[in-house]
């Protein structure tokens, strides 16, 4: 077990209904699957809504970076605070000397001590929470809005919104949007009623929805640019949804887009749009988690809101490298995998590791849950044994606990 990456508290008034709700929401998305495949106590969901020492008081304390840890339990190392700004809310903060507006008051200043550690994230529940005590409070910060847009729910861009936030402040790059690079082919065919331009053309309308940014071939580039290195450049730092339409597997740049993501260690997410069909493939397309396009553009939403899971996702796994690297060092790991391997990210990964092959006779990859099946193990054996490796361990957290280390 190591020491916890993020800790995310949901602050609310106890008679304001959407603290409850958001909690609730956020407790199932951080301990469903995705997240679950990390090692354990990477992100936990705690509330702060019922009085600590009487009832209708303030919440019990929220440990921060500089307090003693409580009872021994090392800090976090992020802290992202949810603040629900409610009418409740605002009513209780409104006693300046009162102990809720001192418990607000104390969580911003908190922020302000550690901004490298601690980030608060207010959910406007209710506008006209926005004034008095809690606008000048939080009224600096950027709110997260719970109303939806075409095509969404509230409570999925809520959602979205905030893990794209937390991304961004686990990443170092809270005031930089995330990127979305949107790997795609112009090429049509007869029958297909130029399907390749329509996805591209509603994935880019859905994304100006979000506070997502994208990167978008030539058109993100200023005269005068090397097209082939910004273009690799862009693939290898964003996070890749692939639009996968009936000749996108069988592109040359298409395929070097999707291997420069993968072997950069950024998210990649399949957007199936195929309309005849695709009568080749490519085993580079492969092994990424794929969302089905249908008439409407539910299926965009999804794919993105999983790409946005996915970032942050791999931005825990490689926290939690750094960390196991000073508390566990003894693990023997030599690949931290932001995913499971596969043929090309493991012959890629060989050669930049060990560029002179001098590889060792035994090496062990970690990557999170779930496992790979046995055959699959079995062919990244015989890839490694190509490369002089006589052992491959492929683990999971869940399968090196189960073992001892």
């Amino acid at each position: 077990m190591l020491p916890p990456v993020l800790e995310i508290y949901l602050v609310w008034h106890p008679r304001d209904a959407a603290g409850a709700e958001i909690v609730a929401q956020l407790d199932a998305h951080f301990h469903g699957d995705l997240f679950t495949g990390l090692i354990g106590g990477a992100v936990e969901v705690y509330a702060r809504s019922e009085g600590w020492l009487r009832p209708g008081g303030a919440p019990r304390q929220i440990p921060v970076p500089g307090d003693p840890p409580p009872n021994g339990v090392a800090q976090a190392q992020y802290v992202v605070i949810v603040p629900v700004l409610d009418f409740r809310l605002a009513q209780a903060a409104a006693d300046r000397d009162g102990e809720w507006y001192e418990y607000l008051a104390a969580i911003r200043g908190a922020q302000y001590d550690a901004p490298d550690r601690v980030a608060v994230f207010p959910v406007l529940a209710d506008l006209r929470a926005d004034e008095g005590a809690l606008g000048e409070l939080f009224g600096e910060l950027v709110y997260i809005v719970v109303n939806g847009v075409t095509g969404e729910t509230p409570q999925d861009r809520r959602r979205r919104d905030l893990v794209q936030s937390i991304a961004q402040f686990v990443g170092g790059d809270a005031g930089r949007r995330l990127t979305v690079f949107i790997s795609h082919t112009r090429r049509t065919a007869e029958g297909d009623g130029g399907q390749p331009q329509e996805i591209t053309e509603r994935v880019r309308a859905v994304i100006a929805q979000t506070r997502l940014a994208d990167f978008f071939d030539a058109q993100a580039l200023g005269p005068g640019r090397d097209y082939s290195e910004e273009i690799a450049r862009a693939a290898a730092s964003s996070a890749l949804l692939a639009l996968r339409s009936d000749h996108y597997a069988s592109r040359d740049w298409c395929q070097r887009e999707v291997v420069t993501a993968k072997t950069a260690g950024m998210p990649v997410v399949i957007l199936d749009a195929l309309v005849r069909g695709d009568p080749r493939g490519s085993f580079l397309m492969d092994h990424a988690p794929r969302v089905p396009v249908d008439g409407d553009d539910g299926g965009i939403w999804a794919g993105l809101n999983l790409l946005v899971d996915e970032w942050l996702k791999r931005l825990l796994w490689r926290r939690q490298h750094e960390l196991a690297e000073r508390a566990a060092p003894g693990l023997g790991v030599g690949w931290w995998a932001p995913h499971a391997p596969e043929p090309t990210t493991l012959a890629i990964w060989l050669a930049r590791a060990y560029p002179a092959g001098d590889r060792p006779a035994s090496l062990r990859i970690l990557h999170p849950d779930p496992p790979l099946g046995g055959p699959e193990r079995e062919v990244l054996a015989r890839v490694a044994a190509l490369g002089g490796i006589a052992t491959l361990e492929i683990l999971t957290p869940r399968q090196l606990a189960a073992r001892g280390g």
